[in-house]
């Protein structure tokens, strides 16, 4: 599961983000682990962007079904996170590597650890939680938690259509500033 989001907008950024899919796609087809992944990723996208001061953030996992494992590498992203409805708190799936692009030798992490049953996993972009009113008030990463917590019942389709609802709703007539993507998956029991 990847979540990617290039800086600026317009051609250039979307060419940016077709290449490091491509990219991704051609190195994910090759065994190895996400990190190794990543930094052959990372090589690539690097050399074509050096002189252009472009880079893409980048959250990429995999779960393990039959050992109920979640393994991540974050790239420079804001990290996702997972709430369990049993315990009622969210926690984040820490780690942070330089963004794509950026240099051509970073190195990355890949981080692991136990999911359980019943737990939701949200990975976003920035404009989620920075969408902004027409008072200049932000969004938040505190109103996306609230909705997770009195939504988590419903499908993952249908928290992500009420998020998409909410924003709307908070925004109102304002121009988004910026794109959002949000990736909900209930981990099953």
């Amino acid at each position: 599961i990847v979540v990617g989001d290039v800086s600026d907008h317009g051609i250039a950024s979307a060419l940016l983000m077709t290449s490091a899919r491509a990219f991704l796609r051609q190195r994910a087809s090759k065994t190895g682990y996400l990190n190794q992944i990543l930094a052959d990723v990372n090589r690539e996208l690097a050399r074509d962007v050096e002189d252009s001061g472009r880079f893409m953030t980048l959250f990429i996992c995999e779960i393990d079904r039959p050992n109920i494992i979640i393994r991540w590498v974050n790239a420079g992203h804001d990290p996702a996170f997972t709430f369990d409805p049993n315990a009622g708190n969210f926690e984040e799936l820490a780690g942070h590597s330089l963004p794509l692009g950026v240099s051509e030798k970073a190195a990355y992490q890949e981080f692991q650890r136990k999911i359980s049953p019943g737990q939701i996993l949200l990975i976003g972009t920035d404009g989620i939680w920075e969408t902004h009113n027409k008072t200049g008030e932000m969004f938040g990463k505190e109103a996306l938690m609230e909705i997770i917590r009195n939504n988590y019942t419903a499908s993952a389709r249908q928290i992500v259509d009420t998020v998409t609802e909410a924003l709307g709703q908070f925004r109102g007539d304002e121009v988004p500033e910026d794109d959002i993507t949000l990736v909900v998956i209930k981990v099953d029991r």
